[in-house]
């Protein structure tokens, strides 16, 4: 069992569902108790909801902890740790990132086997890890050029398929506005076996000669015409191009986790410090002895919303890992 307990405000920055996530997932990589209150409290529907619970029953049984006060709409939880453990973990959540993260270390491998659309649900994804004792760090800052685009415009159940070819269409159409020298293939596709319920979206990647990766997407709600569904995507895309930086808005906040465990110094290249990104940071220097540095990228390549994170990780301390 855990000796030493951690208390966190689940209010602070984001307040949402972020500190949850994180703090948890800290808890159990170091094998220390932690103790989360006021869980959502900047959410118009305060404390867990059943994805929220799911997930957290899932570290519990990953790492054979203990779990109090975990019921769906509770603003106070406590997990007490045990030793990590492998093995097949199922969760529920009721409710492209892999190969920048693999440069951290990490291995593993993430199978779609079925897509789900709110408010149904149903998606299930099989996730194999490989469990690593220590993460490296990464150095990404330098993002090179755009060299591909491309991604999938999808529909599903009784959606027609020309919604997919609208979006697949507006999207291209508005990309080529500003990058006019490159192919873009975003593929229309009808998905059949592979989802549950009736949906449709749009998801679009760019990739730079560094393996950098950018991605902007879109999913289509009731009223909301298909070409404005394919361009809001191509917008999101576009705007995290145009910073310079080497990782988009959303894969931002991901990788602090993985730097302050890993080795050693990280520097990651970013656009604009989400409070998502600011959030994250804070709640790892919470939790650990991991010190960040932000400061603007000053090279020539570099805007006004342009710049470095810098962070001395602390390794994996947990020795079960």
């Amino acid at each position: 069992m855990a000796a030493t307990t951690f208390e966190m405000d689940g209010s602070v920055m984001e307040g949402g569902g972020q500190i949850l996530r994180l703090s948890a997932a800290l808890s159990c990589i170091q094998g220390a108790s932690i103790k989360i209150n006021k869980i959502r409290a900047g959410r118009s529907t305060p404390g867990l909801r059943p994805q929220h619970l799911s997930g957290l029953e899932l570290v519990r049984d990953m790492c054979n902890g203990n779990l109090e006060g975990a019921t769906v709409g509770s603003s106070e939880i406590t997990l007490t740790p045990g030793k990590i453990k492998g093995g097949n973990h199922v969760a529920d959540t009721r409710t492209v990132f892999k190969p920048i993260v693999e440069r951290f270390g990490v291995q593993f491998d993430c199978d779609l086997k079925m897509r789900g659309y709110y408010p149904k649900g149903g998606g299930e994804v099989v996730l194999k890890v490989n469990p690593g004792k220590e993460l490296s760090p990464i150095n990404m800052t330098e993002r090179g050029n755009i060299t591909k685009i491309y991604g999938r415009a999808f529909v599903a159940g009784v959606l027609p398929f020309k919604l997919a070819k609208d979006m697949s269409t507006a999207a291209v159409r508005t990309i080529r506005k500003e990058i006019k020298d490159l192919y873009i293939n975003i593929q229309s596709l009808q998905e059949k076996d592979k989802a549950c319920g009736n949906g449709n979206g749009i998801i679009i990647i760019a990739e730079s000669s560094t393996g950098c990766i950018f991605a902007g997407s879109s999913l289509g709600k009731k009223g909301v015409y298909a070409d404005k569904v394919g361009i809001e995507a191509a917008e999101m895309l576009l705007r995290n191009i145009r910073h310079n930086g080497c990782v988009d808005e959303f894969l931002q906040d991901q990788l602090i986790i993985f730097m302050a465990l890993a080795n050693g110094t990280s520097r990651m290249r970013t656009g604009p410090i989400t409070l998502h990104t600011q959030t994250a940071i804070h709640v790892a220097e919470q939790l650990m002895n991991a010190k960040f540095v932000i400061r603007k990228a000053e090279d020539e390549h570099g805007n006004n919303d342009t710049y470095i994170i810098e962070c001395q990780g602390v390794g994996a301390t947990n020795p079960s890992l």
